[in-house]
């Protein structure tokens, strides 16, 4: 099995996006829409990376980092933050809250994969 990732947004345009993206560099990709699904398919899937919108329906993105930390087998899976929100407000809160990257959309793909490689590769040292 490859290494997978869920993809929290409920913007169907950025999803198809990413997986895209993903997928073409060898990426396995979960879906989640809203905060409450994210958390059933992290702890279905139990997934190597979460890429994480802020503003989501049935709770937001904080909210999600916050259930994930709550979770032993979930709190060790790095969150990359991708979201339209200002990076001014948005950014230290996100990184404060256990995220490991923040980007504002839409994202560079080159370094949004640079930022995947580099989490998931943190994450195998431990």
């Amino acid at each position: 099995m490859g290494t997978r990732i869920l993809i929290v947004d409920d913007d169907t345009d950025i999803r198809r996006g990413l997986n895209v993206h993903l997928q073409a560099n060898g990426y396995e990709v979960l879906f989640a829409g809203d905060a409450i699904s994210a958390m059933s398919v992290a702890l279905k899937e139990r997934p190597d990376l979460i890429i994480l919108d802020i503003g989501l329906p049935a709770g937001d993105g904080y909210v999600v980092m916050q259930r994930l930390q709550n979770y032993p087998a979930l709190a060790c899976i790095p969150v990359i933050v991708l979201s339209a929100r200002d990076a001014a407000n948005n950014k230290q809160r996100a990184l404060d809250a256990g995220a490991h990257a923040f980007f504002q959309k839409p994202a560079e793909p080159s370094q949004l994969l640079k930022s995947i490689r580099a989490a998931i590769d943190s994450r195998r040292v431990e």
